[in-house]
């Protein structure tokens, strides 16, 4: 067996059960699901009556790189988004099973196992995929703490030269999980430079950005960023999602865009690994990227939920409005997993400690003494969870 699987550690929600493990919660209240970020909006009957429309195409072996009609789709809802030229839809667009498989096996082709102590930069807190891809890739994940002090973002100045001339990807979150942070300009610049300087490749997880709540100020996102600031995209690739965007996380759908050169390996390897998108599937995901409207009413429903929810909380935690994502990041008095284990025991809301999210690095774990709330569930839910919160 691959002796890098004994380096994995349990996923968040398996600790979290673990936590619960013979406890009770109250009876008397409803249960409320906030741990989790799985989108619970219904899913828009456009996608649907495309899915049920084109279920011949089951008929059919789908190839790696999708039909022309889906990439094409997708480039063109690049361009409309961030307002930038379109991306060959040939050469610089992958469709993908989910931007969780894609962030996964990514690693796998990137990484060049001949070069010694290959290394990994991941956020901290982040998502544990990164950190699963980087051993199994047979590299070393160095965190990177996103803190209150820095925003919540990433900083690199703490880097050392020695570690970044043994990078060789970057896993950047943006807007970010579990801070709801939205990279700016500026900072893009620095992991640009770097990059340019280093010579390591940037994956950039954007499966939040269509969640935010000033329709005017969409999210800066990777690309747009490159090319405002007149480089290439030279060793950037961006992972989209229609999951959260359209309600589908389900369905299994997103893309990767940027690096052609990248792009091409990554689609020979992609070949081999058998992960080709189901035809109907894609026909369905065709007519999510050419719809808008669906989109716009989706993030209508969680800014109700947080304009709402956040001032309630903010009496009871250290809360504030995210800037993009279905994410509360909240600070807490109580250590957070015996703020998770007394919501749950006795007001029978579940939470995700901040610690599981994240790993002890540079002398801290930056999850601590804070909770993750997804507002996934319905506008009531969301209101009585926030007032049981208050209650404890």
């Amino acid at each position: 067996m691959n002796p890098n699987l004994n380096l994995l550690q349990p996923y968040p929600f398996q600790r979290l059960r673990d936590l619960f493990k013979g406890v009770t919660p109250n009876a008397a209240y409803s249960a409320i699901n906030l741990s989790i970020g799985e989108p619970k909006h219904l899913t828009p009957t456009l996608i649907k009556d495309a899915l049920v429309n084109n279920i011949n195409g089951l008929a059919n072996y789908p190839t790696t790189a999708g039909v022309p009609a889906l990439r094409e789709a997708i480039s063109n809802w690049i361009a409309r988004r961030y307002n930038i030229p379109a991306l060959n839809p040939e050469t610089a667009i992958l469709p993908v099973t989910g931007s969780r498989e894609a962030l996964f096996a990514f690693a796998q082709v990137v990484i060049d196992g001949t070069k010694p102590n290959p290394i990994v930069i991941s956020p901290n807190p982040f998502y544990q995929i990164y950190e699963g891809a980087a051993f199994l890739a047979g590299a070393k994940p160095y965190f990177l703490n996103t803190l209150p002090e820095n925003q919540h973002v990433m900083d690199f100045a703490s880097v050392p030269s020695e570690v970044l001339k043994r990078t060789q990807l970057v896993y950047v979150c943006s807007p970010g999980n579990p801070s709801g942070k939205v990279m700016s300009l500026a900072q893009w610049k620095q992991i640009f430079e770097l990059s340019d300087q280093y010579g390591f490749v940037i994956a950039a997880d954007e499966c939040y950005s269509e969640i935010y709540f000033d329709e005017a100020t969409p999210p800066l996102g990777a690309l747009q960023a490159s090319y405002l600031l007149g480089r290439s995209h030279a060793n950037l690739i961006v992972f989209s999602s229609l999951s959260k965007r359209s309600n589908v996380p389900g369905m299994r759908s997103g893309f990767v865009a940027g690096d052609e050169k990248i792009i091409e390996k990554f689609a020979l390897y992609r070949t081999y690994h058998g992960c080709a998108m189901n035809p109907a599937v894609q026909a369905a995901s065709i007519a999510a990227w050419n719809d808008e409207s669906h989109v716009i009413e989706n993030r209508k429903l969680y800014a109700e939920k947080f304009t709402t929810v956040t001032p309630m909380l903010s009496g009871a935690l250290q809360v504030t409005m995210p800037d993009a994502a279905f994410y509360l990041w909240a600070k807490t008095d109580l250590p957070d997993t015996a703020f998770a284990l007394k919501l749950y025991r006795d007001f029978n809301v579940t939470v995700l400690p901040g610690s599981f999210l994240a790993r002890e690095a540079h002398g801290i774990n930056p999850g601590q003494n804070f909770v993750r709330l997804a507002l996934v569930a319905s506008f009531d839910e969301c209101v009585q969870a926030a007032n049981r919160i208050q209650q404890l």
